[in-house]
């Protein structure tokens, strides 16, 4: 969307300075979210550099813009990589560094990039890649980034890309949601020419997940379990970067399921949901956020599950085994790291993947491979999780036997809780996985959950849409012709609107047909129309083609 550089002013606080391109559109509410969002709040003092990323609302009530243009392109994302037209992500690369030539004796300056799309890797290593200079030679630079960037190819996924960025050609390939989940098509190095070197991205979107986990690592399958039901998490980091990278890391541990709440890699006292998310008259709300500042052990102290994690490092030696600590014995941030929970587990503990990684450790395994194992871990146990709910629901298709050309589609039949609980003794999680436990009573939760709600929304619409193509393609087996010569002219124009309607909403949804459908059913309305009176057919063919 833009870049921006948010910088410190005595007198005025936070301010953004500049804007590329100076056209992009931001909100005076938005602007302000950048700018409190764009520096550590947290005693930490980051001196140096710092990479995080935060999530804001788009302000209410103002046009998305390249609308048009991403959603064809988010048609054949993972749906956990697909845009949310309501929020903005924010990458930061910010420095501080000590300078006794001004008042405040340091130099403090964010780089920010503003995105609708979640590639945390690429935008981090993009802003790896300009700051430093942008830091040195200022705003011209920055000119000459975004004319590379405008050069940049349209975000095709399963595509390889090369992004050229000052001297580098970066490598990278999107996902597509056709991509069997768990698996990374490597980019491979082409030869490279003198002037610029060429550099292969494994991932656009993932974050060290076993750096992540580490603080927390005899917790991993708890955390699942809170993420998956869409329990409020927060997570108290002693900086932005950690904070972000761990709640990245949460939200990524359900994949292929989307996590449907909202989530805040950092969140400050400022930020415009502050009083709602903070507030002691409701419940706390489905989300998860990352704070460094210590105002929030007491803030949020009613919070039902909270993670408090240290320095993240990776371990030289293996982690000590940590039991979940008392929410009570929370009080300030100096607390211990740890999760702190009255929260019990469904599933039985599953000490395979504690042992696997514990070796890992201790053979010096690299943390890429540990990633590589934990995502695998956290994949097969979504999959063993969701199998069989997509089994139940496939069977509340009807039956295409059902499906009249002549008639609206048929129904989805409904579903019902008790229907699928009864197939989970034959067909339930235990054909996939070895856990033992209350794996009905996770099911009973989650179906309560905002997860599921938003998972089984776009399972219908996919089953309606499917239903919709089914009916297209049986409508084109007919011969229309044949029926209009038997029906009146008023009954014929109606079937040629209807049709032409048909076609504009196979297109404008993107509905599952085979190819030559849509062929064969511009062919039916062209014979029809030749069909009929010159008068008429002047007007039908007119209609319907804006």
């Amino acid at each position: 969307h833009c870049v921006c550089v948010v910088g410190f002013d005595l007198e005025l606080g936070q301010a953004v300075e500049v804007t590329y391109p100076q056209n992009s559109k931001l909100t005076d509410k938005e602007k302000t979210n950048i700018c409190y969002l764009s520096f550590p709040d947290s005693n930490a003092g980051c001196l140096g550099d710092t990479q995080f990323c935060f999530r804001f609302r788009q302000s209410s009530g103002r046009k998305l813009s390249m609308h048009c243009h991403l959603d064809q392109l988010d048609r054949d994302l993972p749906i956990y990589l697909k845009k949310d037209s309501a929020y903005y992500y924010g990458y930061v690369y910010f420095r501080q560094v000590r300078d006794k030539t001004l008042k405040r004796g340091y130099f403090q300056k964010s780089l920010v990039l503003i995105s609708k799309l979640p590639y945390v890797h690429l935008f981090h290593t993009v802003l790896k890649q300009i700051a430093p200079e942008y830091f040195k030679k200022s705003e011209p630079f920055l000119e000459a980034v975004c004319s590379d960037v405008d050069r940049w190819p349209p975000p095709i996924p399963g595509k390889i890309l090369q992004l050229p960025i000052m001297d580098i050609i970066m490598k990278v390939r999107i996902p597509t949601c056709h991509d069997k989940p768990g698996t990374t098509q490597i980019v491979q190095f082409t030869q490279q020419t003198d002037s610029q070197i060429a550099v292969a991205l494994p991932t656009v979107h993932e974050v060290d997940l076993f750096r992540c986990f580490c603080p927390v690592f005899f917790h991993i399958q708890m955390l699942w379990e809170l993420v998956l039901l869409g329990e409020p998490l927060v997570v108290m980091a002693p900086s932005p970067s950690e904070s972000s990278e761990t709640v990245l890391a949460l939200v990524s541990c359900i994949s292929p399921l989307k996590y449907c709440s909202d989530f805040r890699p950092y969140f400050t006292i400022h930020d415009s949901e502050f009083k709602e998310y903070t507030t002691r008259t409701q419940a706390p709300p489905s989300v998860i956020l990352g704070v460094t500042n210590p105002f929030f052990a007491k803030t949020l102290q009613h919070w039902p599950h909270i993670i408090r994690i240290g320095d993240i490092k990776l371990p030289g030696e293996v982690p000590k085994q940590v039991k979940v600590k008392k929410l009570k014995n929370l009080k300030t941030l100096d607390s211990k790291p740890g999760v702190y929970t009255s929260y019990k587990p469904y599933l039985n503990k599953d000490e395979e993947i504690i042992k696997q990684l514990q070796k890992g450790v201790q053979q010096k395994r690299p943390a890429e491979a540990q990633s590589v194992i934990l995502r695998r871990y956290f994949l097969e146990l979504t999959q063993s999780f969701i199998i069989p709910l997509e089994r139940y629901v496939a069977s509340l298709m009807p039956l295409q036997k059902s499906i009249s050309p002549w008639k609206s589609p048929p129904q989805l039949r409904q579903f019902s809780q008790e229907d699928f609980m009864k197939t989970l003794e034959k067909a339930g999680p235990q054909l996939t996985s070895r856990l033992k436990g209350d794996w009905i009573g996770l099911y009973r939760h989650f179906l309560k959950s905002p997860n599921f709600d938003g998972w089984f929304r776009i399972r219908q619409k996919e089953m309606m849409q499917k239903l919709e193509a089914l009916q297209l393609e049986a409508l084109c087996n007919e011969d229309l012709l044949f029926w209009s010569q038997k029906h009146t002219e008023v009954e014929t124009v109606d079937l040629v609107l209807k049709l032409k309607n048909k076609l504009l909403q196979a297109d404008r949804e993107h509905l599952p047909v085979k190819p030559d459908t849509l062929e064969k059913l511009q062919m039916h309305i062209d014979s029809i129309i030749l069909a009929l009176p010159d008068d008429l057919q002047d007007i039908l063919l007119k209609t319907g083609t804006t």
